[in-house]
């Protein structure tokens, strides 16, 4: 029996009945290309500071770009569906890069070696799990939640790759017979241009030429001492926070307000006048700013509401889920496909074809069996098993998390958190603890992480593809292409970039006659990066675990047992000089360095557990309340600074569709009809050119900050000196300016045009 192909009230844009030139040879490899370019740069940013914005939009951009280039040379023209195409597999390579520089380099801290083929497998691994997971929940979270869940990305992609249609998708589209059909599309496409030109001058003035500050900020004074608010001015947070309403950006908002103007207020003024160091924290509360604050508890309590909030949110929508699974294994043919599977597949439209769950069912199993039996995983059939329970667990939360708040705002590292709580809780249960243990309880961290990442990711172009009107099965077959070749360059890159930066430590600045017993040594290795030309003997590898007579690490010793060198990793290592005096910029991965201590804190026994079960009552809490407690838990994990914008852009929102909807012509309209309307408005438009131009920019940005550093830091010494927008007594209420004249732009264009409604009706 073939599935209802769509909410009554939706049409794609490319009707199921029409078909076009979609899965093409060009079209992916023009996304997987530009996946692995976009992988690397955002493997880059991940590692500076913890964050990526997503990749979707500036792939789909740049894609459509290039074809109309190739076109004016004399190919033929591409379609929309291509261009969706390219856009789906491109994505990929941005999700495998953020779950991969989480939590890889954890290793690393943790004293032991990176292994090539262990950061590949991770990569491939957790990447394919990612999508498999998906596939069967495409229909419960992309069609029955249509209206519920709004994936803010997936849905600016969409207006983008619409705005952009040629000819040939517009016929087929049936706008050829409108003779209005040409004159919208181009007004629709001037808003989105117009918005994504705006969010790229703005971004490339504002963190490129530092032409003012791109947080602002305003820490209390005693009473509420320690309390703060501040709003990161970015047009891609604004235009994010327009497209989900304010509803869930109020409530996220709420969240960050709980954490900065009440919890760590809070901490501050309990553990002022404590002498010593409260565990976690390594230094005096008092010394502590509130972001010091945050990081060291506070991080922990979102951890909890994060990890509680998501299984309240698995536990509700499982019927939809196993309704959706249930569809898919109900004509699942192990040895054959039978003539009533033939049949549906050919009476199913175009739109709703998926992969087969046949195979999604052997390709997980696949992976599975593969995590088992691969040594570099250091894992156990436990392992395993955890990796797919907890891979079906974050996969879900984290595809409902973006269709609320969007891909660059899921807290996937909060997810990967609460994977390596209950993970390593249970290797206590079972005596597994010291270090032998952590490699295979971050790898299972590891892969679900990447997995909930992709998940996250495939929703968001599942739904520009709903949207659109692609077909769902070429989608993912995309996107399992690209996210398999970002993998394998991926790992390679994230090696390289902490070799050129390891600095090798002559033992006599850390323990000059430091010595061990090289008999129980069997690993070897030579100097990797600019020092190994100086240097090429080949030494016995010591990985020390405790801070006797030297700090624990990575060292390397003579064929005597003498120690010659501290391996200081280029990935949150502490040594920023070569023994020839040469400067080393070192990556500090923050969200890496939190991994480390969750393993670390629960296998040795150190984890503040109080912590977690603070945040665990909290989303309780809001649950009983009647308040949907992942999107506040989400708000208590994430800066104030990044949900501020999301809730400024929400009130745009609501300004604009309160305004909208006194019209005359929208009187007669219910509430769904009002939300429809609003989800198509101008308003919209504008938004998801601000997220495309914003996004584009920051990665570009970050891209070039590696190899300019020498005009960044000219530029950044200029600003600090010269402009009172970036430094100085008024900065933070200067910089409000150019961010408020965006969101002004904002609020104009998406007011609709009495005259213009004249015209249409």
């Amino acid at each position: 029996m073939s599935q209802q192909t769509n909410l009554p009230n939706f049409k794609p844009y490319i009707p199921a009945t029409s078909v076009i030139p979609e899965f093409t040879l060009r079209a992916l490899i023009m996304g997987t290309v530009l996946g692995m370019i976009f992988g690397a740069s955002s493997l880059y940013l991940v590692l500076k500071v913890g964050l990526t914005v997503s990749a979707s939009i500036p792939v789909a951009v740049i894609a459509i770009t290039l074809f109309r280039m190739m076109h004016k040379l004399g190919a033929k023209d591409s379609t929309i569906l291509e261009n969706s195409i390219a856009q789906t597999a491109g994505s990929a390579g941005e999700s495998l890069a953020f779950g991969l520089g989480v939590t890889m380099p954890a290793i690393l801290i943790l004293g032991f070696d990176l292994e090539i083929y262990r950061v590949m497998l991770v990569a491939i691994l957790g990447g394919l799990l990612g999508i498999l997971l998906m596939i069967p929940m495409r229909r419960t979270m992309i069609v029955e939640k249509h209206h519920e869940l709004k994936y803010p990305e997936g849905t600016a992609c969409a207006e983008v790759l619409k705005a952009a249609a040629g000819d040939s998708s517009r016929d087929a589209a049936g706008e050829s017979s409108n003779p209005n059909a040409q004159a919208d599309a181009n007004r629709r496409a001037k808003i989105i241009f117009g918005g994504f030109f705006i969010g790229l001058i703005y971004k490339v003035g504002n963190i490129a030429l530092k032409g003012w500050k791109d947080t602002v900020e305003y820490v209390f004074p005693a009473p509420l001492k320690a309390g703060s608010v501040g709003t990161e001015i970015s047009p891609e947070l604004l235009g994010v926070g327009y497209i989900i309403g304010p509803k869930i950006a109020a409530i996220m908002a709420a969240g960050g307000v709980l954490s900065y103007m009440l919890l760590i207020p809070l901490i501050k003024f309990f553990g002022d006048g404590l002498l010593t160091p409260l565990a976690p924290a390594t230094k005096l509360i008092s010394e502590m700013s509130p972001h010091e604050i945050r990081g060291a508890y506070v991080l922990y309590i979102g951890a909890g509401a994060v990890a509680t909030g998501g299984l309240i949110s698995l536990a509700r929508a499982m019927p939809l889920i196993w309704r959706s699974l249930s569809s898919g294994l109900s004509g699942l043919s192990w040895f054959n496909r039978s003539q009533t599977t033939n049949t549906e597949q050919k009476t199913t439209p175009r739109t709703e074809q998926s992969i087969h769950m046949k195979w999604v069912v052997i390709g997980a199993l696949a992976i599975i069996a593969v995590i088992t039996i691969a040594t570099p995983l250091h894992m156990n059939m436990l392992g395993a098993l955890l990796i797919l329970v907890f891979g079906f667990l974050f996969a879900t939360v984290s595809s409902q998390l973006t269709g609320q708040i969007g891909q660059s705002s899921n807290p996937i590292s909060g997810m990967t958190v609460a994977t390596l709580l209950f993970t390593c809780l249970i290797f206590l249960l079972m005596g597994w603890i010291g270090g032998q243990y952590y490699v295979t309880a971050l790898s299972v961290g590891a892969i679900v992480c990447i997995a909930s990442s992709v998940a996250g990711c495939t929703s968001q172009d599942l739904k520009t593809g709903y949207l659109v009107g692609a077909t769902p099965k070429y989608q993912q077959y995309a996107i399992l292409i690209g996210a398999f070749c970002s993998a394998l360059i991926l790992g390679p890159i994230l090696l390289k970039l902490n070799d050129a930066s390891t600095v090798y430590v002559p033992i006599q600045q850390i323990a000059p006659g430091l010595t061990t017993d090289v008999s129980k040594l069997n690993e070897s290795a030579q100097l990797q990066g600019p020092q190994a030309e100086q240097d090429q003997v080949s030494y016995k590898v010591w990985h020390k675990t405790d801070n006797v007579q030297a700090p624990a690490g990575k060292y390397l010793v003579d064929a005597n047992g003498k120690v010659v060198y501290l391996v200081d990793p280029g990935i949150n290592g502490t040594h920023n000089t070569r023994p020839d005096g040469s400067e080393v910029k070192k990556y500090d991965a923050p969200k890496a360095v939190l991994i480390s201590y969750i393993i670390k804190g629960i296998l040795d026994g150190e984890l503040p557990w109080a912590l977690v079960l603070f945040g665990v009552i909290i989303a309780l809490t809001l649950e009983m309340s009647g308040i949907p407690s992942l999107a506040f838990a989400v708000g208590v994990y994430l800066p104030l600074a990044s949900s501020a914008p999301l809730f400024i852009g929400g009130m745009i929102r609501w300004l604009v569709d309160r305004r909208n909807n006194k019209l005359e012509k929208n009187q007669t309209l219910n509430e769904e009809e009002k939300q429809a309307a609003g989800d198509r408005s101008d308003g919209v438009l504008i938004s998801s050119g601000y997220i495309a131009g914003g996004a584009l920019a920051g990665i570009v940005i970050a891209f070039s900050a590696g190899i300019m550093t020498d005009f960044d830091k000219k530029i950044g010494d200029w600003a600090g000196s010269n402009n009172p927008f970036f430094n100085g007594p008024y900065a933070d209420a200067l910089s409000l300016i150019p961010f408020g004249l965006i969101a002004l732009v904002l609020y104009i264009v998406g007011r609709e045009k009495t005259q213009r409604l004249e015209q249409q009706s």
